[in-house]
């Protein structure tokens, strides 16, 4: 962390990418920059999905990365990627949220423990066909970027960080929940990109996620994704990760 604390002293703006409210945007980062999402005009929850650049089968593992960090992530932690790869796939290097902690209902910020708003569970629960949940949007997203038809990049949308999303799980039934997001604008939580990622952020349809989760009548506010690039020299002794070390054969064979 020291040494990732001194490479973000001094950082250039390489790109800026708007997330529309209801509406989920790609963007790329290369090996050894920082990206930062930011809240812009009002509280607003984001779904955040990582894969490798270069490797569309290499993506964010949100269970391995609750299982190693716990339900909520910030300062310090790191978003794991799925097996066989299974190493850091991005560092969290700064949040302005870490103040938040826990509430006295149990609840924090950034979670690892929901999955993201979908239009199934929206039918199965409504009987209603809305197209812009989270699933919907990063999908789009990813269809975009990679020219794949939707029904095809829907296959590669996974389980997400909920950036400046506060859940828990209550005392008495330990049910998931949501409240309304603590983040303002101007907050933010950065990362560093450990190699090269192809991100997908979604402007959940239900803002700050107060009372719901997919619905045109919340309050949405768009989200900025940041790319910056550290000083050359900055990042000496850093090198990326490798892949998993693993090389059984589970048993077989």
């Amino acid at each position: 962390m020291a040494l990732y604390a001194a490479a973000r002293r001094n950082l250039t703006l390489v790109s800026e990418t708007i997330v529309p409210p209801r509406d989920a945007r790609s963007f790329e980062v290369p090996t050894g920059h920082f990206f930062r999402i930011t809240g812009i005009e009002g509280p607003q929850v984001g779904d955040l999905n990582l894969w490798n650049l270069n490797n569309p089968a290499e993506r964010f593992y949100s269970g391995k990365t609750r299982a190693l960090h716990g339900t909520h992530v910030s300062t310090g932690d790191r978003l794991w990627s799925n097996f066989p790869y299974l190493r850091p796939m991005a560092t969290v290097t700064a949040d302005t949220l870490d103040w938040y902690g826990w509430d006295e209902f149990g609840g924090g910020v950034h979670d690892v423990i929901g999955t993201r708003c979908d239009p199934h569970t929206h039918h199965l629960l409504t009987g209603e066909d809305y197209h812009y949940c989270c699933h919907s949007n990063l999908t789009r997203a990813f269809a975009n970027h990679a020219k794949l038809p939707l029904d095809a990049a829907a296959l590669q949308v996974h389980d997400v960080l909920n950036v400046f999303m506060c859940t828990g799980f209550t005392r008495d039934t330990h049910q998931y929940f949501m409240k309304a997001s603590p983040a303002r604008p101007g907050d933010y939580i950065e990362f560093f990109a450990e190699f090269d990622l192809l991100g997908a952020l979604s402007a959940c349809p239900g803002g700050d996620c107060s009372s719901t989760h997919s619905s045109d009548e919340a309050a949405c506010y768009p989200l900025k994704v940041e790319v910056f690039k550290p000083e050359p020299d900055s990042l000496k002794g850093w090198k990326s990760p490798e892949v998993n070390g693993y090389s059984g054969t589970h048993g077989v064979g």
